[in-house]
């Protein structure tokens, strides 16, 4: 069963497909490139399936089946990225998306072909995980273009290949392929062309039937330990390890192993 729903008039859609939920960004006559009522659709297209009991997993993706998102919408730049007050304003929408995404209690994913660029890069950053196909091209363009990045965007890039390499592609603006982007922990799978995606939804199948518990705590605790440990909240990562030890899945997948047969999730 498929259900589809257009988030506002903005080009974000959603579309849930069994357990899989997708967050497509459809500017595609742009490369994909987001603008500023795409960046305020993104975090309520996010939060309904984060909401939504069919998903087990969300995985962002671009419209067209050509590229995942260029970046942000420079056409609009003049008008709605004009000075440092709208300039604030604007980043603050680039932000909040890049939370709504972290924040997701799912797990998330990013499937990149083509280009993912500038603020694009920063919403695959903000994913849990990247699958990336050979082909596609990465970086971050602001030094050529005189922008400012913002700080929470930034947080993601370095979790993932560390201050210097950050460094280098922030001051250099060059573009990565896709097999450097590997290489540095950019990305976490590269598969083939065409196989892109066979390869998400063999992945999403494999996520949709683990426990969502034990997803929901784990994620919770490699956020409070790669961001800010000491001002994690420990009690309430805690209680959702704990949770998992007090749920039925909990029974279900022991009485599985021991009838050795696949485990039947509900989350609960």
């Amino acid at each position: 069963m498929t259900v589809s729903n257009e988030q506002l008039t903005a080009r974000i859609h959603t579309e849930v497909t069994d357990a899989v939920g997708w967050l497509v960004v459809d500017n595609a006559a742009r490369r994909n490139a987001v603008t500023l009522a795409m960046w305020r659709a993104i975090p309520p297209a996010v939060a309904a399936l984060d909401a939504d009991p069919a998903v087990r997993v969300i995985v962002l993706r671009g419209a067209g089946g050509t590229t995942f998102v260029a970046g942000a919408d420079i056409s609009e730049f003049e008008t709605v990225r004009g000075d440092a007050a709208s300039a604030r304003s604007y980043e603050d929408e680039n932000v909040a998306a890049f939370d709504a995404l972290r924040a997701a209690v799912k797990p998330t994913l990013a499937m990149i072909r083509g280009f993912c660029l500038g603020g694009g890069l920063g919403l695959a950053a903000a994913c849990d995980l990247r699958i990336a196909e050979e082909g596609a091209l990465f970086g971050i363009p602001a030094a050529r273009l005189g922008v400012g990045y913002p700080p929470s965007a930034l947080r993601d890039i370095v979790n993932l290949v560390g201050p210097a390499r950050t460094r280098e592609l922030l001051y250099t603006a060059r573009r990565v392929d896709a097999r450097e982007a590997a290489a540095i922990g950019l990305v976490e799978r590269l598969v083939p062309r065409d196989s892109l995606d066979s390869e998400i939804a063999a992945l999403c199948a494999t996520l949709a039937a683990n426990a969502p518990l034990t997803l929901k705590a784990g994620k919770r605790a490699v956020a409070a330990i790669a961001g800010a440990p000491e001002q994690a909240d420990w009690a309430a990562v805690q209680a959702l390890t704990d949770a998992c030890f007090d749920s039925a899945d909990f029974a279900e997948g022991r009485n599985a192993f021991l009838q050795k047969r696949d485990p039947v999730f509900k989350g609960r």
